[in-house]
């Protein structure tokens, strides 16, 4: 009855909605060493994911830094290069007993937050913000999913929308 109203609401307002495919598209990814044993498994994940979508292998470059608080930079690096259509972030942040883990993460969310409206161009977060590892490896490709695939999905999609609204009359 409601999906009914809805279409009838509707009608006559055009809609944007983003696909999945991901054939044609260049993406860099952006990974903190930090945690790598964690990171590893969301970068296979988001590869694996963009491979099954379409895109090629070598459409896909992969670039390390230290850890969470270098993200930003090499993301806003890569980005004003113009060779990816969007890009990846993915880290892991573990909180341990000192306040350290609020400013790492919250500072990589909001650089890479400003980036993606400052240079217009689609920034997944797939940055793990956990209290254990535990809660990390459920994250990374046990029974939570795995966010690297997630993030991967994201910009697939925002990246379909976003041509879509581009070459709409």
């Amino acid at each position: 009855m409601f999906d009914f109203i809805i279409v009838m609401i509707m009608s006559n307002i055009i809609t944007f909605s983003g696909d999945f495919s991901a054939q044609g598209l260049r993406i860099g990814i952006v990974a903190g060493r930090f945690n790598n044993f964690i990171v590893d498994n969301l970068i296979l994940g988001a590869i694996d994911c963009l491979v099954r979508h379409g895109i090629q292998e070598s459409d896909v470059n992969l670039v390390w830094v230290p850890g969470a608080i270098e993200i930003p930079l090499a993301v806003q690096r890569m980005a004003r290069t113009e060779r990816y259509d969007a890009i990846i972030a993915l880290g892991t942040v573990i909180c341990g007993d000192t306040q350290h883990f609020k400013y790492i993460a919250g500072e990589c969310y909001r650089g890479l937050s400003q980036l993606t409206l400052k240079l217009d161009i689609p920034i997944s977060f797939g940055v793990l913000t956990v209290s254990t590892i535990e809660q990390a490896i459920e994250r990374a490709g046990a029974k939570a999913g795995n966010k690297g695939v997630e993030a991967a999905m994201g910009i697939i999609e925002m990246l379909n929308v976003l041509r879509q609204i581009d070459s709409a009359e």
